[in-house]
């Protein structure tokens, strides 16, 4: 998980999270005594946004080296403007923590180091049961080391609690086109249709007087006389015409469905440790 420095993720930290205070200058104390180890030149927090470190410049102490204490091993008192590192209790204990340098990106390895450093120095904060073995660069994560990184409102008052929350959201993207158009097909039609024709039919008989002599006068010869018949027939008329054949109306319609999706969630607590009879009004703000 990359670490990034305050400012860089906090722009306006002093107002977001110390409720206008700066933590960048306050004095360390090693462990809970009033030997000064030096002051806070910076913190590095989580892409989340989680504090992970502070960045101690341990001044004349050990000159010219600044180190990583672990959140949950810094104790603020911020009416005094004073950090008290519990998990940081010796020079010795200083010297073999690996020096941070601000051009140098904090990795897994250099943050196994200085994990290491602190867990084997038998402090509250070292009670942790991991070990290297338990896992490696792909599975570790901070809560392996809960001592180290948790905080709370005993040890940071101001510090900001987080927690992640599942947020569904929803984009709109093209994921296509549809275009309808119209083309011409042909294909050859057949149609009959019957049809009448008018014919003349001249039928010439033999009448049964035929042969019989006429009496002067009767006949009657004459010549130009003309029968006439009109005749008629049908002729096919085949052509086409355009009808219309249907109409195609276009629209869109909207099919709506559920995605589900999971993931898991983490969420830090107050851990709140009381002495004696002390009093605590713990209020919860409803969110």
């Amino acid at each position: 998980m990359a670490l990034q420095r305050l400012a860089e993720f906090y722009p306006n930290y002093q107002e977001e999270i110390f409720a206008g205070d700066d933590i960048k200058g306050f004095d360390v104390y090693a462990g809970d005594s009033d030997e000064k180890v030096g002051t806070v030149y910076d913190a590095l927090v989580d892409d989340t946004g989680r504090f992970r470190y502070l960045v101690i410049d341990t001044g004349i102490w050990i000159f010219g080296k600044k180190v990583l204490l672990p959140i949950g091993s810094a104790r603020f008192d911020y009416g005094s403007h004073r950090v008290y590192a519990t998990g940081l209790r010796s020079k010795a204990q200083a010297e073999q923590l690996p020096a941070y340098n601000e051009l140098e990106a904090v990795d897994y390895d250099r943050e196994e180091q200085v994990r290491g450093v602190y867990r084997n120095q038998g402090t509250a904060a070292a009670a942790s049961t991991a070990t290297p073995a338990s896992y490696d660069r792909s599975s570790y994560n901070y809560d392996i080391d809960r001592p180290l990184y948790e905080t709370n409102e005993q040890q940071h008052q101001n510090l900001k609690l987080y927690e992640e929350r599942l947020i569904a959201n929803k984009h709109r993207a093209k994921t296509g086109e549809v275009a309808v158009g119209k083309r011409v097909e042909t294909e050859t039609a057949r149609a009959s249709v019957p049809i009448e024709k008018e014919r003349v039919v001249i039928d010439r008989v033999t009448p049964v007087e035929a042969g019989r002599v006429v009496s002067v006068g009767e006949a009657d010869f004459q010549s130009g006389e003309v029968a006439r018949m009109e005749v008629y027939e049908e002729t096919a008329d085949i052509h086409k015409e355009a009808f219309v054949r249907e109409e195609v109306n276009v629209r869109k319609e909207v099919v709506r469905s559920t995605v589900e999706g999971e993931e898991t969630l983490r969420r830090e607590e107050l851990d709140v440790q009381t002495d004696g009879t002390a009093v605590v009004d713990n209020k919860n703000p409803k969110i």
